[in-house]
């Protein structure tokens, strides 16, 4: 056989030995067809090389780049049945701005989530807090709160601040409040003491002293039925209701200490009670649902939002039932005094 060099004289037989001509062909024929194995047995399960793209075609597959990384995640561990967790978290990446952030509840005795926030695209970056749907509840029992997400390319996020992106939440029994008793007769105020209440500021006093109106928006005080004293059944109404749209923002009068955040399905819906240094505790009844903003021992200024006015409870119409405790909201000795004069001096002032 004659090679195509043989058209310019060269005879391949006799110009190279046998053995450099088979290894010469060898190298230009190349390595063995990608799919079969040496000795020319096609391997099984093997996957064509003009299948397998990226590096296999000799382009580099580029390295993955930044992704969103769970720095912080905090809340309250226990809450009452009925309430919902403060949930914070902060997610930070290079050089992005904002992150599509989903927030879970799943009720560890059934597996199942029983309650989901998705925040949409989340600031980077700094604290977040987390916006439960309205409405929704929880019953008592165990949960595992966590957070995922993801940037704008795709990039899921990174646990950095649990070791699962992940923290407990313990939901016990709502207490049940005390029946309403009988409200005592004020004791008439020593000579020369110019409060309603030995050892607390009267209207006027509180209004100087800087007290803000606990409802944020147009607001009435209603009729007879509203006001303190007014008979329920078998006992009389302890508090002065105030009468506003729902949604309207509850305030914080003084600053202070939250007590307690709960929910009574027949009596005061999801409320809120604050201690002062001043003598008097506070209560915020039938906030609307979801809105409830602090939680037991957080401390808050004078004019904080604790929730919205809403009618959940034993309520036909939005309003804040709101009550004045003297010697602390149902201690031993606490009673509740009228606050329609309160509030009438703190919405003059």
């Amino acid at each position: 056989m004659r090679t195509a060099a043989a058209a310019d004289g060269v005879d391949m037989r006799t110009a190279f030995p046998a053995s450099l001509v088979a290894a010469l062909m060898c190298v230009l024929c190349g390595p063995a067809a990608a799919g079969a194995a040496p000795g020319g047995t096609e391997a099984s399960g093997a996957i064509p090389l003009q299948r397998t793209g990226g590096v296999a075609y000799g382009v580099a597959q580029a390295p993955l780049g930044p992704r969103p990384v769970l720095t912080q995640l905090s809340l309250s561990q226990t809450v009452a049945a009925g309430s919902l967790p403060r949930v914070r978290f902060r997610v930070d990446e290079r050089g992005v701005g904002t992150v599509a952030v989903r927030v879970n509840l799943v009720n560890l005795a059934t597996g199942k989530t029983v309650l989901s926030a998705a925040l949409g695209w989340t600031h980077t970056g700094r604290v977040n807090s987390v916006r439960w749907p309205a409405g929704a509840t929880l019953a008592a029992g165990s949960y595992r709160v966590s957070v995922s997400g993801h940037d704008h390319h795709g990039g899921a996020l990174q646990r950095g601040a649990q070791p699962a992106g992940a923290a407990t939440l313990v939901v016990t029994a709502a207490p049940n409040l005390p029946a309403p008793a009988p409200v005592p007769a004020p004791a008439p105020a020593p000579a020369g003491e110019t409060s309603s209440e030995a050892g607390v500021p009267n209207p006027a006093q509180s209004a100087a002293a800087g007290a803000v109106f606990p409802v944020a928006g147009a607001h009435n005080f209603g009729g007879p039925e509203n006001r303190f004293g007014a008979p329920r059944g078998t006992h009389i109404h302890q508090g002065q209701d105030i009468l506003t749209e729902e949604g309207t923002p509850v305030l914080a009068p003084f600053a202070g200490t939250i007590s307690s955040t709960s929910y009574q399905a027949g009596g005061a819906g999801y409320y809120v009670v604050e201690h002062t240094s001043v003598g008097f505790d506070f209560m915020f009844a039938h906030c609307k649902a979801g809105t409830t903003s602090v939680s037991g021992g957080e401390q808050v200024a004078a004019g904080q939002q604790l929730c919205a006015a809403g009618q959940t409870g034993d309520a036909t119409t939005p309003h804040l039932h709101f009550e004045i405790w003297v010697g602390g909201w149902w201690a031993p000795g606490g009673h509740p005094i009228d606050p329609l004069p309160y509030l009438e001096a703190w919405e003059r002032h």
